[in-house]
């Protein structure tokens, strides 16, 4: 019953990590393809971020590297830390003065994704996935 309810935890975490990853790869996506990093620094200048070209690069690339790297499973808590100060900085300096709900502008997505990041990145590394694979293989050559 254990070894099932593991199973079915890894299974669980693996498919909420994929969907955090798409999510931000498709965000990443949008910031440094579909509109640009100069349309993003722009923009981002625009909501008064502070180094709107050099936060452009760091929040696209972030989010389109590591939102494949969330999907693919590889260095998870790592990519989960940079994706954490990433959306800080979104509620910090975009969202705030919107209160919490995304219908107005808040934070509210920002911070449930840091809540999954939190899950995901807090979960054993034996889920599907890279870090999974390294791990096993770690601890296979260990014995």
């Amino acid at each position: 019953m254990v070894k099932s309810l593991a199973g079915t935890q890894f299974t669980l975490l693996t498919i909420a990590r994929v969907i955090l990853g798409v999510v931000f790869f498709a965000h990443g996506w949008q910031k440094v393809v579909t509109n640009g990093l100069s349309a993003t620094s722009t923009a981002f200048e625009g909501m008064g971020i502070p180094a709107p070209t050099l936060s452009a690069w760091f929040a696209g690339l972030a989010e389109l590297i590591g939102g494949a790297l969330l999907i693919v499973g590889f260095a998870v808590p790592l990519v989960a830390i940079v994706l954490i100060i990433n959306m800080l900085g979104a509620i910090f300096f975009v969202h705030i003065d919107s209160g919490l709900f995304a219908t107005a502008g808040g934070y509210e997505l920002p911070l449930v994704l840091i809540a999954g990041l939190l899950a995901v990145a807090a979960a054993p590394q034996a889920q599907l996935g890279i870090d999974g694979l390294l791990l096993k293989k770690r601890l296979e050559g260990a014995k």
